[in-house]
């Protein structure tokens, strides 16, 4: 996988520009620049920090098909979900469909 094309891939389906990038990963300018100007690959420090700013995880920066990415909304669901019961994740999924249904 080329790092820098898909950094560039997120940044694009964003609509970010590096500068962006750079304040959600509190990176410095100068620092997610060189990832451009110089082609340099970043340091697993560095990518970490990439990812967090996108709010992805470093295996869902790696994945090459089906991405998903939890946003905040979704993990808050996601945490809620582990801790039902069967019972109760299936009265939640009857109630999904029902609203999704209007």
């Amino acid at each position: 996988m080329d790092i820098n094309k898909r950094i560039t891939q997120l940044l694009q389906d964003r609509g970010w520009t590096p500068y962006r990038l750079a304040k959600e990963s509190g990176l410095s300018d100068a620092t997610v620049g060189n990832i451009f100007r110089r082609n340099t690959v970043p340091s697993m420090a560095t990518l970490t920090a990439v990812c967090n700013g996108f709010g992805i995880t470093l295996s869902q920066f790696f994945a090459e098909d089906g991405l998903v990415e939890l946003t905040p909304e979704l993990q808050e669901l996601f945490d809620i979900w582990v801790l039902l019961t069967a019972e109760e994740k299936a009265t939640a999924k009857q109630l999904i469909k029902a609203i999704s249904k209007k």
